[in-house]
């Protein structure tokens, strides 16, 4: 499936008028459904490099003057959310919610996979104008009552979603065969949010962006789950009934069972 995809990537680069240099890319797959059984999903994300004409002419030249070759950088960005951060604190010797931060819209998951070390790559001033780094996913501008300490809270939100594996740089991450072809496996954690997933392709040269790319890949609940998301947020009158039926008959289940073992 990828090989077939890349033909056609090539194809269509070779199609492309000559200029500056270009990035275009395609996944395994651009729709997840999550299920009861749903353990997470792997994307694989591919595509191919269009350098521009004097580029090829002039690479030999650009190797022997010891010039930086093209790196390629994959951003996977989920569903922004508005997001409470509190912080706890000891009170009459009681850890305890005593001040919180309200950011506006945030990443429900954020990766980044790089060919080579993020920070070598991408300049400050590239991420602050193209918005790369899982640092500017979260930023304190968000907090709209302009609390002083919103940055605090933002940077120990980083840090949480980072430990839960919701935030990843994942350097080296992508590979890139014979300055033409990449190809990145990014894997999607089992408690995803529904909604859309853009994903975001550059082409990175001298710490800059020479070329962009973007796509999605599409997560909602499927099967049962489906039905039970639905049922609960258009119908609650009868999610609730169904739910109190449930109850009792698990419950009359589980006493017809202990009876059972008390007469045996």
């Amino acid at each position: 499936m990828a090989r077939a995809w890349l033909a056609g990537l090539l194809l269509l680069l070779g199609s492309l008028p000559l200029g500056a240099s270009e990035i275009i890319g395609a996944l395994s797959q651009n729709r997840v459904s999550l299920t009861a059984n749903f353990s997470g999903s792997e994307i694989l994300i591919f595509g191919a490099i269009r350098r521009s004409a004097d580029e090829v002419l002039a690479e030999a030249e650009a190797e022997a003057a010891g010039l930086e070759d093209f790196d390629v950088v994959v951003v996977i960005e989920g569903p922004r959310q508005r997001t409470e951060v509190w912080r706890k604190d000891r009170v009459a010797g009681i850890w305890m919610n005593v001040d919180s931060v309200t950011l506006a819209s945030v990443p429900s998951f954020y990766a980044v996979a790089t060919s080579a070390p993020l920070t070598e790559i991408l300049s400050p001033e590239e991420d602050e104008i193209y918005r790369i780094s899982p640092r500017q996913a979260i930023r304190a501008e968000q907090a709209g009552d302009g609390s002083p300490e919103a940055l605090l809270f933002a940077e120990a939100l980083l840090r949480i979603r980072e430990r839960t594996a919701h935030f990843m740089t994942l350097d080296r991450f992508v590979h890139v065969d014979e300055g033409i072809l990449f190809r990145a496996n990014v894997r999607l954690p089992p408690n995803l949010t529904e909604g859309a997933y853009t994903t975001r392709m550059y082409l990175m040269q001298g710490g800059q962006v020479v070329s962009q790319y973007r796509t999605a890949i599409f997560v909602r609940k499927d099967g049962l789950e489906r039905w039970l998301y639905e049922l609960a947020y258009e119908q609650p009158f009868l999610y609730g009934l169904l739910a109190l039926v449930i109850a009792l008959i698990a419950g009359w289940a589980a006493s017809a069972v202990f009876r059972l073992i008390r007469q045996s």
